[in-house]
């Protein structure tokens, strides 16, 4: 990797209007990769994401990973010398991420069409839960709406339990992903017609691409997915499975051949020669006496040893691991995943590293969240505001 090249999104401006966590996580994963984000806060509420989770010395945790590649002002956008800054900073931006509910930038003179008179060449991102319009476009949206209404919930759990949601923001995380992609998209229609859009992007949306065929399924067969657990309809044995040492590993046989090398490693070959193990959806059919096989052969052995056996057998398995897991993981410590980054507040700190390698242009965390504000006089100079001006304004509560 070419440490010192430039990044690819160098020279691209990015303003963060967004909290919580869709559309901030979008920009992050863009500033890691070169592009000057700008995050705006209200003067008197901060992100919400800077006291969410724990807290070390009074400063989020959270935070330093979200707010990390941005620089940090803070501007009252509902006052008029708010919304007037905004449209100077929009002059000379590339993109712009919100998750206002729908209406409310407009309320503040700062929609659409004031965006677009300033700059025709922006690319405004609006992340809500429902999407821009329809019957739920102005409800308050959050991923666990979303992953509750997309059918997530419905088909995680055990059979005889709830449905299951999970304790992590992944409807948001998904939104991002693809909240930054179609930036990404945007961005490269315009480089052919010359003309910024809008981004309309729902939570709701995203999370169901990615659960599959499910609407394919229900369309043409009628089929609605049900809670399995760990199993799956599509194939078998694909379960977790306690080791002999008390850990936990997981066993996937998407493919035949893997499923066929699993039966021969824990001394069942025989059932590879029965009609139903041909193919993954009749295996299925059959997973109590799959998992019976393979679950009493990894009881019999430790969780080191199991992996081992399987590896040999160029079988698929996976340790269970917690985070103290991942943080020691020698495939994890190779490609870097979790880094250690320098933080004037908290000093060496470790968290997720970049998304992808690039081998040309890298992508680089250049520092953790910043402190409420920490930008704001040079972003402001940087516009040619004097410092009376900027005093006048942070006197007029705008700051």
């Amino acid at each position: 990797m070419n440490a010192t090249a430039q990044a690819p999104l160098t020279g691209l401006r990015v303003i963060d209007l967004a909290t919580l966590f869709a559309g901030p996580l979008s920009a992050t994963m863009l500033g890691d990769f070169g592009a000057e984000v700008i995050k705006v806060e209200h003067p008197r509420k901060p992100d919400p994401s800077r006291g969410h989770g724990p807290t070390k010395d009074g400063v989020g945790l959270w935070w330093k990973l979200l707010g990390r590649n941005k620089r940090n002002l803070t501007l009252d956008l509902s006052s008029p010398g708010g919304r007037d800054i905004l449209l100077r900073l929009a002059a000379g931006t590339d993109v712009i991420i919100e998750n206002f509910r729908p209406g409310t930038l407009e309320r503040w003179g700062l929609g659409w069409a004031e965006l677009h008179s300033v700059n025709p060449r922006l690319v405004l991102a609006r992340v809500t839960g429902f999407g821009q319009f329809g019957p739920y476009a102005h409800r308050p949206g959050f991923g666990t709406l979303a992953e509750a209404m997309s059918g997530f919930a419905a088909i995680t759990g055990e059979p005889d339990g709830p449905p299951t949601l999970p304790p992590f923001g992944l409807a948001d995380s998904i939104a991002a992903l693809a909240t930054a992609y179609a930036v990404m998209a945007a961005l490269a229609g315009r480089d052919r017609s010359g003309e910024g859009q809008i981004v309309d992007m729902a939570i709701i949306e995203p999370i169901l691409t990615v659960l599959g065929p499910q609407p394919v399924w229900y369309d043409q067969l009628g089929y609605v997915q049900p809670r399995t657990g760990n199993r799956s309809r599509n194939n078998a044995p694909r379960n977790t499975y306690r080791t002999s040492d008390g850990h936990w590993v997981a066993v996937s046989t998407s493919a035949q051949s893997i499923a066929e090398r699993v039966m021969r490693l824990v001394g069942r070959a025989e059932l590879i020669d029965e009609p139903w193990f041909g193919s993954g959806t009749t295996r299925a059919e059959h997973s109590d006496e799959l998992d019976e096989a393979v679950g009493n052969w990894i009881a019999r052995h430790t969780r080191e040893d199991a992996v081992s056996a399987f590896e040999k057998a160029e079988a698929a398995i996976a340790p269970i691991h917690d985070i103290r897991d991942v943080m020691e993981d020698p495939q994890y410590r190779a490609l870097d995943s979790i880094t250690e980054v320098d933080d004037p507040e908290l000093g060496p700190l470790r968290m997720q590293n970049v998304l992808f390698r690039l081998s040309g242009t890298p992508g680089a965390i250049r520092w953790a969240g910043r402190p409420h504000g920490a930008d704001t006089d040079e972003i402001l100079t940087g516009l040619g505001l004097s410092g009376a001006e900027i005093a006048a304004l942070r006197a007029e509560h705008v700051l």
